[in-house]
């Protein structure tokens, strides 16, 4: 590098080390080690005084030439001032603000121009490390060439929870600087980052959950394509103005498994409920978080005990993405993360006619539910207040319809449980109605069947119509899952309509997959909410037939049976059912 230096003086007849302030020119340039430890130094130069030679001749052997330093810097200082603001990357993108970094990748996140569409974008750079000639990845040119491949692997992925991908330069690409080894152009996400939300306090419990579901929907399908996002550094996350947590900056580092990306994402919810960050306290640093606290144990503190209203599933959540849970507390994959936050943002819609519990948090505008500071005294309005009146009055005649609704139909619908043995029966002995007689019942030969399976694709649908072509030998069976229900689904169904409404008095289920679990259950319909589907029974199946008694079952259209759990185990987890056959009940 000092030759290149040489060469420019030439042609300027100047001295470089001129060109350099006074505090340059002592210690080390930034972001490299000491130039006086690894570079030789130069014959060329002004010739030392006399002074300079007395003042010389007591030292044991002067190695460096005191002109050798700064010239020899140079350059780095040159390289260091490529990738500040203002710089531009292959002439085409324009660094105008950094907003942080992951010193574990390596990495500097970047908000940036393009300046040939005209639009911001976020740059993630890979930086040349210090030299470590004890490494085996000396500036990290084989980690950030990783870094790279992995990016390009994933220039396909596009969620609503991670920016898109947009460019990538490779090591050695035109118009880098000499520090950098690559770098990932995403488009630039509007909004705030993690430490601007919480800097004003806490976020209300299930705003944070609403904010983390789109993220952790975008790991859940990341994961099923092989991808990780790399959400478990702060600096990374940015909100939306609509309250969307998205992955702002990419390329993770190469360590950077799916369990970094659950341990992520519960610590994402976890710093929005507690304004603490529970990962990398680095980490938190550079993020100007606060390092999560710890009990003396070392265990990390729940949610709960650093804030007051905290619902238990986002406590329990957090804790088990963290890794801190036991045994069934663990949470293990971003498709159960996904499946947790759903089931309790669509538990509180239901509840939102009731206030929610008091938290420390103010209420927010749009809030149906507002603080007693934010709601105007109505006491000395009488408009307002005979409105009140009028409001209380008809919500409670509509609870009282609701209920007086819901009571007669649980009256009916024990009501008519208790006398169904008798209706079946007709006139035999009480004792008699429960088992079904043999030879009492005739198959139902009008049935068909469908797959149902309300969270996913549905399994082998092209092959449902082997369980009822009265052949056992040809199968229908679920995929093959690596971890058990409901790991990564609630289950699995198959759903049997009839013509008309039915009376069963049994059903024949025959299959190879002993130990399977299945609930019968019937339905209003064939693509009914599971929510609507009411339990009948359940069993587990046997080896070959197995008889399942539906003597006490209301008469009905449409019959799920539903797997709760699969056969098999290891790893491979699938059950197969052969043939399913209808009984209905005599007259």
């Amino acid at each position: 590098m000092s030759g290149h230096t040489e060469q420019r003086a030439a042609r300027t007849g100047t001295d470089p080390t001129d060109e350099l302030p006074d505090d340059e020119t002592e210690g080390p340039a930034v972001g490299r080690p000491d130039a006086s430890t690894d570079v030789p130094a130069r014959e060329t130069g002004p010739a030392p005084s006399a002074s300079e030679q007395t003042r010389r001749t007591p030292s044991p052997i002067p190695r460096v030439p005191a002109q050798a330093r700064p010239t020899d810097r140079l350059p780095v200082a040159r390289d260091v001032v490529g990738t500040a603001a203002g710089s531009s990357l292959t002439d085409r993108y324009v660094l105008r603000q950094r907003v942080g970094s992951d010193q574990g990748a390596g990495a500097e996140f970047w908000r940036a121009e393009d300046t040939v569409l005209r639009r911001p974008v976020a740059i993630t750079v890979l930086r040349r490390l210090p030299a470590d000639d004890r490494s085996d990845d000396p500036e990290g040119a084989a980690r950030a060439g990783e870094m790279v491949v992995r990016a390009l692997r994933s220039g396909c992925f596009e969620h609503s929870g991670s920016a898109r991908l947009l460019d990538v330069l490779a090591p050695g690409s035109e118009g880098l600087p000499e520090d950098v080894l690559g770098a990932a152009v995403a488009e630039w996400v509007p909004g705030r980052s993690l430490t601007e939300v919480v800097s004003g306090g806490p976020i209300r419990a299930l705003r944070a959950a609403r904010m983390v579901e789109p993220l952790a929907a975008a790991a859940t399908e990341a994961h099923q394509q092989g991808l990780v996002l790399g959400c478990d550094h702060p600096q990374r996350i940015r909100i939306t103005p609509d309250g969307r947590a998205q992955l702002a900056f990419l390329l993770p580092r190469p360590s950077v498994s799916a369990s970094d990306d659950v341990r992520g994402l519960g610590a994402i919810l976890y710093t929005l409920l507690t304004r603490r960050w529970p990962l990398s306290v680095a980490d938190a640093a550079r993020a100007e978080l606060v390092a999560a606290e710890r009990t003396p144990s070392g265990r990390l503190r729940t949610p709960s005990s650093l804030r007051p209203g905290v619902p238990l599933e986002l406590d329990t959540l957090c804790v088990g993405a963290l890794g801190h849970g036991d045994g069934a507390g663990r949470v293990h994959t971003a498709a159960a993360v996904h499946r947790m936050l759903t089931e309790i943002l669509a538990e509180e819609d239901e509840a939102a006619l009731f206030p929610p519990l008091r938290d420390g948090t103010a209420s927010e505008p749009d809030d149906v539910w507002q603080d007693e500071d934010r709601v105007p005294d109505a006491r000395r309005d009488p408009v307002r207040r005979r409105n009140l009146m009028v409001g209380l009055a008809v919500l409670g005649v509509g609870v009282l319809i609701v209920l007086g609704y819901l009571g007669v139909q649980l009256g009916s619908l024990f009501g008519e449980g208790r006398g169904a043995p008798p209706v079946v029966v007709g006139s035999g002995p009480p004792g008699a109605s429960a088992p079904a007689q043999p030879g009492a019942s005739a198959p139902v030969t009008n049935a068909s069947l469908s797959v149902y399976d309300p969270n996913g694709d549905g399994d082998n649908v092209g092959t449902v119509s082997r369980a009822t072509d009265g052949d056992p030998n040809t199968v229908w069976k679920t995929q093959e899952y690596r971890q058990q229900l409901p790991a990564l689904k609630p289950g699995i169904g198959l759903m049997a309509s009839f013509v008309s409404t039915e009376q069963l008095s049994d059903l024949v289920i025959d299959s190879n997959s002993p130990g399977t679990v299945v609930e019968v259950r019937s339905a209003p319909t064939p693509d009914a909410d599971f929510g609507l589907t009411v339990p009948i029974t359940t069993v587990t199946l046997q080896q070959g037939r197995t008889t399942v008694p539906l003597t006490q079952s209301q008469p009905t259209q449409h019959l799920l049976l539903w797997i709760t759990k699969l056969g098999g185990g290891e790893g491979n987890y699938v059950s197969e059912i052969g043939e399913v056959t209808f009984d209905r009940a005599s007259p």
